[in-house]
């Protein structure tokens, strides 16, 4: 009986087109992408929570100092928002953002303000709210590129959503710059006028957010006349400001 035999077909190996160059550029950036975005939800959801105990601004201003052959002075103490005065809380918000209560994180008013008059060639306090502010002091860098702007706006949108009002005037108040190497209204009560945070007075307050513009040049304490002319304004606003309901 004749055997039939087959000649079995040779298989080719498939050959696979090269990945090209913008695919992979598009993968990569998809991929930080992710991680991005994971890793920012994650760290504010994580400070809801945790105090914060050290900022960007904080490792920049020890490390000018450092560099420029300055003692390295720095002075922080975290205490919770039921143990700053109310008075600072109403100092702030009458300096700083009078909308803070009412705005989604942005005041988009005090925006177009401050860029009309930056236009003209004017100095004025920016239109940044108190949400922005504590965005960028906890996450991000000082600086006014697109990106870190971009990114100002992105963490403002989740602290608001996230953390809430409370949390935010917290956050705020335990990390802003209230003088040289002075954070917080803790260490700033402690520093200008030898007291806790929680028995600050109007004019006290006052003193303390009438120099945050800039915390380094200007003194809470035997103050200059410009500085004294802020204190009374912002003792008028805070009387307006009225009683502070952060669970609207």
């Amino acid at each position: 009986m004749a055997t039939k035999i087959t000649a079995k077909k040779s298989r080719q190996p498939v050959k696979k087109e090269p990945i090209s160059f913008m695919s992979k550029l598009t993968r990569f950036l998809f991929k930080v992408l992710i991680w991005f975005f994971g890793l920012s939800l994650f760290f504010v959801v994580f400070f809801k929570f945790v105090p914060v105990l050290f900022t960007p601004l904080m490792v920049i201003r020890a490390i000018e100092n450092k560099v420029a052959g300055k003692e390295v002075f720095f002075s922080h103490d975290w205490e919770p928002i039921e143990n700053i005065s109310m008075n600072l809380q109403k100092a702030v918000i009458a300096s700083e953002d009078g909308t803070f209560l009412k705005h989604n994180g942005f005041d988009f008013v005090a925006m177009q303000k401050a860029y009309k008059s930056n236009e003209r060639g004017r100095r004025i306090k920016g239109g940044s709210t108190i949400s922005q502010q504590t965005a960028k002091n906890v996450f991000l860098w000082q600086g006014r590129s697109y990106l870190r702007k971009g990114l100002e706006a992105y963490f403002t949108v989740l602290i608001e959503i996230i953390w809430g009002k409370e949390r935010i005037m917290e956050v705020y108040l335990n990390s802003i710059e209230m003088g040289n190497g002075v954070y917080g209204a803790q260490a700033a009560a402690e520093h200008w006028y030898r007291k806790g945070a929680s028995s600050l007075t109007p004019m006290q307050a006052a003193g303390i957010a009438a120099i945050l513009p800039n915390p380094r040049k200007y003194s809470a304490t035997s103050s200059s006349s410009y500085i004294n002319r802020r204190k009374d304004k912002i003792v008028r606003v805070m009387r307006q400001v009225g009683k502070i309901d952060y669970s609207k």
